[in-house]
């Protein structure tokens, strides 16, 4: 997934915080018993994930796509002494992964677990206060995820996308050759790029993680 050459990433995950011992073992589990495995953020990005959320000290975290919650306890790192993260998986058969993955740490108790489409979890959320969201789910919403967020989310607030450089294949060649997948997420990046209501950055970490920050 990381689009940066394999010595530079190397060099990067050599001089950033080391991965905590928990985060290693899920590493190590989803790589061993999980369908995709690569789906999952990885050391160095679980780092700027938790650099993040430390900085922002969020009372109120949202994530969509938990999957093993590698990220989910990257994220849960800088939460306030109060704090909460939602977040919500559509795949229930990880339900007792998850479980034991979050039960083996001081944090559960902050982690409100959610099944089901994003879409129709996010609407029954009764918060407009989000501190920070991180959306790593199904690419085509993408787009819908944003919009349903942005209101849910402060001023001030960080809203961070994965995959947005798409291995490459957003910048560059010929766009209408380009395959349908990488047509959604360059018009995510374009939309997102024109819209007034925040303010925007791409960073290259592993497969591209856009950072918005809501005016």
């Amino acid at each position: 997934m990381e689009i940066l050459p394999d010595d530079l990433q190397q060099y990067l995950e050599d001089h950033c915080e080391p991965e905590p011992e928990l985060l290693q073992k899920i590493n190590r589990e989803t790589y061993l018993k999980v369908l995709k495995p690569h789906m999952l953020s990885g050391h160095y990005q679980g780092r700027v994930l938790s650099f993040l959320s430390k900085m922002v000290q969020p009372k109120r975290i949202l994530e969509v796509g938990t999957f093993t919650g590698y990220a989910t306890l990257c994220l849960a790192e800088g939460l306030a002494e109060n704090g909460e993260i939602h977040t919500i998986e559509v795949n229930r058969e990880l339900e007792e992964m998850l479980t034991s993955h979050f039960q083996s740490t001081n944090v559960n108790k902050k982690i409100k677990l959610h099944f089901g489409a994003a879409e129709q979890v996010i609407g029954t959320l009764p918060y407009t206060d989000f501190d920070l969201a991180f959306i790593d789910a199904d690419k085509k919403n993408n787009y819908l995820y944003f919009q349903l967020i942005i209101d849910k989310t402060r001023s001030g607030g960080l809203i961070i996308i994965d995959n947005v450089l798409w291995k490459g294949k957003v910048y560059g060649g010929d766009p209408d050759r380009a395959d349908a997948d990488t047509k959604v997420i360059r018009k995510l990046n374009d939309q997102i790029a024109a819209d007034t209501r925040v303010e925007k950055l791409i960073l290259p970490v592993r497969d591209g993680l856009l950072i918005i920050r809501k005016k």
